[in-house]
């Protein structure tokens, strides 16, 4: 049974710890990142982008794979699905699909726009109880073929968007989506620390949070984060697993073809990076 974010966000800002989003891509995906949830007694939020949601044929196949999967596995743990950087048509898809939880990434509009088509969301999602994840200030790094460059967000909009109801809040602090160039600033704990004065007991969401170092995430979650979005680092480990399994000639011999046993040490990989993700960010037995 898919829940709202709401709760599981509210309860990780006041007991300051962070709910992870793993971004997922397919089956295995799926299924690693909801296991793992459950072996850790962790809340675990899903997370779609457009481009995966086309990919796995459209967020209906989606929703019946993720519910499919809660009943058949046992799961037990808060799960929200969310549609991650979702255009305002794309919202409103996903909400008639039966989705949890929604992003509406307003960030390139003008704020007017943003405010407005933001408040037209929170309406709607607030009538069927589902969270909603508004953006300021564009996160860097390419996210479905659009590339921005880590900047920070006004905290006075930032107080504008979140006064109109939103659930959550993603503030662009300097993260950038993808892999880090070497010479990244860091993140900026400043904006950080003042967007969370203005938006107050409103849980904050850093996008990007593959290869920021761990002492960054814990100040960043003492600074009021309180979901954190990882999706390149278990596609990485995915693809190191398989390629080790394909370079040892593991497929050529007996059954090793078959995709059930070609996908495992991936699928493995993704366990181990949300395992040691659900630990950095305190959410294990938060559930």
């Amino acid at each position: 049974m898919l829940v709202s974010a709401k709760e599981m966000l509210t309860k990780a800002k006041e007991g300051h710890y962070a709910v992870g989003q793993f971004n997922i891509n397919n089956l295995e995906w799926t299924k690693a990142i909801l296991q793992t949830a459950q072996e850790m007694n962790s809340p675990v939020i899903l997370g779609v982008s457009e481009g995966a949601g086309k990919y796995m044929c459209g967020y209906k196949t989606i929703v019946g794979m993720v519910n499919g999967m809660i009943e058949g596995l046992g799961i037990t743990v808060p799960v929200a699905l969310h549609l991650d950087h979702g255009s305002y048509e794309g919202a409103l898809k996903c909400i008639e699909a039966g989705f949890s939880s929604v992003m509406f990434d307003g960030s390139h509009y003008p704020i007017e726009e943003n405010i407005e088509k933001t408040k037209e969301l929170v309406r709607i999602t607030g009538e069927l109880g589902l969270s909603l994840e508004a953006e300021v200030g564009s996160i860097g790094g390419e996210e479905d073929g659009v590339v921005g460059a880590g900047e920070c967000a006004d905290p006075e909009e930032c107080k504008m968007i979140a006064d109109l109801g939103v659930t959550m809040l993603a503030a662009g602090i300097g993260n950038i989506h993808g892999k880090y160039p070497a010479n990244w600033p860091g993140l900026s704990f400043d904006t950080l620390d003042a967007i969370q004065q203005k938006t107050g007991a409103m849980p904050l969401v850093l996008h990007g949070g593959t290869g920021i170092p761990a002492e960054m995430i814990k100040k960043a979650i003492d600074l009021g984060v309180s979901k954190i979005n990882v999706n390149t680092e278990c596609q990485l480990a995915f693809a190191a697993a398989t390629r080790e399994y394909v370079e040892a000639g593991k497929d050529l011999s007996g059954k090793g073809f078959d995709p059930r046993k070609l996908l495992a040490p991936g699928t493995e990989a993704i366990k181990a990076t949300v395992r040691e993700k659900i630990e950095l960010f305190g959410s294990a037995n938060k559930a």
